[in-house]
């Protein structure tokens, strides 16, 4: 147990180190999270790249046990297939973690890296080969190992990833999913286990430090992602050796609420027609704080209870025999269908309408598509207003507008050259609803998009925010290239003093 504790220590103190300084020359390097988006919860610039810190935490004790001439150090470099699937992993995933959040990585990006590295770890014999059964026999996989032992470590490490949407979450998740895993790999003497899963825990506590609400640092996609592979690969070799009848099961529910916020997410946009990787805010902790009226802290709060409820249901599945499993399969499955009742995801009053809005959804992805290729190909701020004008008529909209200003002498506040595109629509005459959101480029902040209604809606279609959101971070991306190329050959640009 002391070999544990040095090891969670020195992780802990680590962890707390590095946070601290990549939080503050995040800070002065203006590395950080704009809340420029209806989806952010926060209302400040916060750095995101506090997953450095986990991962530095995690692999500083691990690191030290190759420099420490012991019976664990031993030990632990002996399991060459253990260490090369964590630690070349580990760092491929951070890396990848890393570049998206400094400079952005497509899905397609992402998915390759996790799909290669899912099938290293099956190559390094991280396998599941059994599927758990706790109301007859286990059901051997054969040759559906692979594509189940891809599909675990590529969902789990998406998954975390995805639940990282409220002050310290994601990292109290992947704590009670790592405190599960100590337990069962202390039950059976498993040195390795026991050591990893304590450096990710004290890795994980000194992040929250500094990532509890309100938040100082977020983790990024860096912390997210590593922390679902370390996850995906330890419950995989947890898994590996219990001789219970359920035993995948207890790594599922370990990470129950990840993995139910996901598969919600995912029939939730198949059904009403989005796009399967888009942003939305109709995830549990987002309607934790709509429906039930719980503050930011709250809804973290009652999540962390939610999370220690599946540790204790995937422990007693250890234990239990095949009846008791059964009994806590069905008493969590109440508790689950209760939860998702009160937060409206069972409510059938909406059912009927949701054939008319997947369409409306369809052709909506249809439009952003053209519209943001047609934005991606201008090559000048005349082709940027025709590639987004068509939108007033697609949506219905009375006004559109697109302003554009380059700020002058680098004074924000002083003259401005500007260039302004206006259309107006005869589109009913009520009080007209205005949405302005920020056109910013790698470069800060380049000018507004204005869209209004004057048809009497009180707010936004949340499918339309979300569509005009991407439209606009389209048009950002080309406008700051457009206006670095303007100072490049001022000769070409003619500006329009407002």
């Amino acid at each position: 147990m002391i070999t544990y504790l040095v090891a969670f220590l020195v992780a802990l103190m680590v962890a707390l180190v590095l946070t601290l300084v990549v939080r503050n020359r995040a800070l002065a390097w203006g590395w950080v999270d704009q809340a420029n988006s209806s989806r952010k919860v926060h209302v400040r610039p916060i750095p995101r790249l506090g997953g450095i810190g986990i991962v530095g935490g995690f692999f500083a004790p691990l690191c030290a046990l190759f420099l420490v001439d012991s019976a664990v150090g031993m030990q632990f470099r002996a399991q060459t297939a253990l260490v090369w699937g964590l630690f070349g992993g580990g760092l491929l995933v951070a890396v990848l973690g890393l570049y998206d959040d400094l400079r952005g990585a497509g899905a397609k990006l992402k998915f390759g890296v996790q799909l290669l590295v899912a099938l290293g770890l099956y190559a390094l014999g991280f396998r599941i080969e059994v599927l758990a059964n706790p109301f007859g026999p286990e059901v051997p996989l054969g040759l559906l190992g692979l594509p189940f032992t891809v599909f675990w470590v590529v969902g789990v490490i998406n998954a975390l990833n995805l639940i990282d949407g409220l002050d310290g979450l994601a990292g109290g998740a992947a704590f009670f999913g790592v405190g599960t895993n100590f337990i069962l790999a202390l039950s059976r003497g498993d040195v390795l286990l026991c050591l990893l899963m304590a450096a990710l825990a004290g890795a994980i506590l000194g992040f929250l430090v500094f990532n509890f609400n309100p938040a100082s640092i977020f983790m990024g996609d860096t912390g997210s992602m590593f922390l679902g592979f370390v996850l995906a690969a330890v419950s995989i070799k947890t898994s590996a050796k219990s001789g219970t009848a359920v035993a995948m099961l207890v790594p599922v529910m370990a990470l129950g609420l990840p993995i139910m916020d996901t598969l919600l997410a995912m029939v939730r946009r198949t059904v009403l027609g989005r796009p399967m990787f888009s942003a939305d805010k109709e995830h549990i902790h987002h309607r934790m704080m709509s429906r039930l009226v719980l503050s930011h802290r709250a809804a973290v709060l009652v999540l962390y209870g939610l999370c220690a409820l599946f540790m204790l249901t995937a422990l007693g599945l250890h234990w239990a025999n095949r009846a008791q499993s059964a009994m806590l399969l069905t008493g969590m499955g109440v508790v689950v269908a209760v939860l998702m009742r009160k937060l409206g995801y069972l409510d059938l009053r909406y059912a009927s309408g949701v054939g008319e809005v997947r369409r409306r959804n369809i052709r909506l992805r249809s439009l952003v598509k053209d519209v943001t290729e047609a934005v991606r190909a201008a090559s000048g701020p005349k082709d940027l207003w025709a590639a987004v004008r068509p939108l007033a008529d697609e949506l219905d909209a009375s006004r559109l507008e697109l302003r554009l200003e380059r700020q002058r002498d680098g004074n924000r506040d002083g003259n401005r050259d500007g260039l302004t595109f206006e259309t107006q629509r005869p589109a009913g005459s009520a009080l007209p609803l205005e949405v302005c959101l920020r056109v910013e480029g790698s470069g800060g902040w380049l000018g507004r998009f204005l869209i209004a209604w004057s048809d009497g809606r009180s707010e936004i279609n949340r499918d339309e925010e979300l569509a005009l959101e991407v439209v606009v971070d389209a048009v950002g991306d080309r406008a700051g290239k457009l206006l670095a190329q303007a100072e490049a050959d001022p000769q070409r640009v003619v500006s329009l003093l407002r």
